[in-house]
């Protein structure tokens, strides 16, 4: 089913498929906004918002079938922006000036990679795992380990929270099994491919500082996901 959604939208212009695109952008930055403005949000509730919403770009554009150099492109200028904003006020309630974290422009930056490495072997489910793990697992964890987190610990002096991690594993193994899923089916490897996701991933948020886990957790869960089907499929 997968499969035919993409053979149908892959011969759309061009310029439908980016429109597509900036409009899906578009409405998560009017739903930031709107959070902030009117109904008075919580900053980290207005980045998570954004945090979240920007990631399932990747899947549009996995199933528009976008080309790479887009994707890149696309980085490229967000790497570019987010880099300028922390010295700027170009993202107020995403980034503030000053802030200790190069989390966004990571963020950015490693759409940028995972596009041209998945693209580019014609796999791009990997890209998805990877982006969606850092969007949804990383965005719930924090969310949930801010206003929730009752059990503390620390890692490389950073302070995490049992709730947080547990959310992150949970939603990162979901994320992955869906995807899996969708392309490998119903195999025994699909749930241990993607158990092996979830906890590297958790792992890697837990011991990340100065928002280095938005490169990481991507990375990472995408080149692991890869490494384990091709060994454990013999592709």
């Amino acid at each position: 089913m997968l499969s035919s959604v993409i053979d149908l939208t892959s011969i759309s212009p061009l310029w439908l498929q980016i429109t597509t695109v900036a409009v899906w952008v578009l409405l998560i930055l009017l739903i930031a906004w709107v959070v902030k403005r009117f109904a008075k949000g919580d900053p980290e509730i207005v980045r998570k918002i954004v945090h979240i919403g920007t990631g399932n770009v990747i899947l549009l554009a996995w199933w528009l079938d976008i080309p790479a150099s887009v994707g890149i492109t696309a980085s490229i200028l967000a790497s570019t922006i987010t880099l300028l904003s922390y010295r700027f006020p170009i993202l107020p309630g995403i980034n503030s000036v000053g802030r200790q974290s190069l989390g966004t422009f990571f963020y950015a930056v490693s759409v940028g990679i995972l596009v041209a490495w998945f693209w580019h072997i014609q796999q791009p489910q990997y890209a998805a795992i990877g982006i969606m793990v850092m969007a949804w697992g990383d965005g719930l964890a924090a969310l949930i380990g801010q206003h929730f987190g009752k059990h503390k610990y620390k890692v490389l002096g950073a302070q995490k929270s049992w709730e947080g991690s547990l959310t992150m594993a949970l939603v990162s193994y979901l994320i992955s099994s869906l995807i899996l899923l969708s392309v490998e089916g119903n195999v025994w490897q699909t749930w241990v491919v993607s158990l092996a996701i979830a906890l590297a991933a958790t792992t890697l948020e837990a011991i990340s500082f100065l928002g280095i886990d938005n490169l990481t957790v991507p990375l990472g869960s995408a080149a692991l996901a890869f490494m384990l089907i091709e060994i454990l499929l013999f592709k």
